[in-house]
């Protein structure tokens, strides 16, 4: 007797987390532009359910640190943000902040 099975995989929701290590002297400016422009921008993208600011609260040395958290549906709407709208507005970031804002980023899967 032979069974046949169908899986359903069912994509979690993720983050996709930015963290930024800001110059103090850009921290005003680097917020309002992120508020009012750069996160507006992103969202517009159509990949994003939503997105917070948040600051991170840490020792640091030589300035300040925040995240901005991205929601998406799943790891299919990152990659397409990241090969179709990412360059150019992370390029629009670099251009304007430098070296005195550095980014990393990571992925975050909603388990619960």
């Amino acid at each position: 007797m032979s069974r046949s099975f169908t899986f359903i995989c069912l994509m979690n929701e993720v983050i996709y987390n930015v963290t930024v290590s800001l110059d103090p002297s850009i921290e005003t400016d680097w917020i309002d532009w992120m508020k009012n422009v750069h996160i507006p921008e992103v969202i517009a993208t159509g990949m994003f359910l939503d997105s917070r600011l948040l600051r991170v609260h840490a020792f640091e040395e030589n300035g300040v640190t925040y995240a901005v958290q991205y929601r998406l549906r799943n790891l299919d709407a990152l990659e397409k943000y990241q090969t179709e709208f990412a360059p150019v507005l992370q390029a629009k970031h670099l251009d304007r902040y430098g070296e005195k804002a550095i980014a990393f980023r990571t992925v975050l899967e909603i388990l619960a």
